[in-house]
């Protein structure tokens, strides 16, 4: 039988049917990096290629005589916004309110091989991923115009990607989003009434229970959430309250990164190299140590396609219990 579930963290609520799990679909093959070479010659984003794409603003060099980096990260050539503009918004009647496309669009390139796969790559060099993703998050907060960085990695193409070679991608905003505001409101909202951070008290409850718990390390807990809005639904949340993916130590980012690897691995052998989207949720950029809200990483397989219901509801449809597939994560971690 279905249920309802609300989440905590946004009052959202999610209807868990695992029946429909079962119903007859048409998949596509998942391992595509199997057909892909290690160098592409139309591809902008391999090495000696690097004349087709704008400007670096950040690399992390090897000593490889592949390529003299391993990470790189350039503007978005076609990028959603741009650092020329204003922030001021203009009013023109009561319903037409509008600003210039003001804000930053990044890719940062995760390695020199066109085939390459998060979950395939060495540690170290999960770890350079981190590195980017915070250098570049600590660099653009300082422009006090960008209110909020999304720092995100679309996989294969049901998660919307359009290139093969692996990239993540950052849009630094001078606005905050809804659905953020919504998040850090309940959060805000639950800190004021209880004096505690929700996040905080949603790991120690599932610490508890253990049933959707993934994996404990000494400073990271990988749980599937109560009211998961897709299949396989994972959080990797940090165990000490930090509102900011900014200011994770440096000392932590080895032990994140076999923490991601060990996730997106599992991932990649249950589920047969899925689709995915990544999420590295954060506060603002101008409330970094708020008490009430605690940055996390959400994965999000793509099992299935979001349809006219969830569109049309705002309601999604699970076909998996977090209880069930949380438990065949552990077994895979070991």
């Amino acid at each position: 039988m279905s249920e309802l579930r609300q989440d905590p963290t946004t009052k959202e609520w999610v209807i868990m049917a695992p029946e429909r799990g079962k119903r007859p679909q048409q998949t596509l093959g998942k391992r595509i990096t199997d057909q892909i070479l290690e160098w592409d010659a139309s591809c902008p984003f391999c090495p000696r290629n690097e004349a087709q794409t704008p400007a670096e603003l950040f690399r992390i060099p090897t000593a490889s005589h592949n390529s003299d980096w391993q990470i790189r990260v350039i503007p978005n050539r076609f990028a959603a916004l741009s650092p020329e503009g204003s922030t001021a918004r203009r009013e023109s009647g009561y319903f037409a309110r509008s600003m210039d496309g003001f804000g930053v669009h990044e890719v940062i390139i995760e390695s020199h091989l066109h085939n390459a796969t998060l979950p395939l790559m060495p540690y170290e060099q999960v770890e350079n991923v981190l590195i980017a993703y915070q250098q570049r998050y600590n660099s653009l907060k300082m422009n006090r115009q960008l209110k909020f960085i999304t720092i995100f990695k679309n996989h294969g193409r049901e998660s919307g990607t359009t290139m093969a070679h692996p990239h993540s991608q950052l849009v630094a905003t001078p606005i905050i989003t809804p659905y953020y505001h919504k998040r850090f409101d309940v959060a805000h909202d639950y800190h004021a009434d209880m004096g505690t951070c929700l996040y905080c008290d949603i790991i120690q409850e599932e610490m508890e229970k253990g049933e959707r718990i993934v994996a404990v390390t000494d400073e990271f807990i990988v749980f599937q959430p109560f009211a998961s809005r897709m299949p396989w639904e994972t959080w990797i949340v940090p165990k000490r309250h930090r509102a900011s993916f900014g200011l994770l130590p440096a000392i932590n980012l080895p032990e994140l990164a076999k923490v991601l690897k060990h996730v997106l691995l599992c991932l990649y052998h249950e589920l047969d190299s899925p689709a995915y989207n990544l999420m590295i949720d954060t506060t603002t950029t101008e409330d970094e140590e708020d008490p009430y809200y605690h940055w996390h990483i959400r994965i999000m397989p793509r099992q299935s396609m979001i349809a006219g219901f969830e569109i049309g509801s705002g309601i999604y449809i699970t076909s998996a219990l977090p209880e069930e597939t949380a438990g065949r994560m552990r077994q895979c971690i070991g």
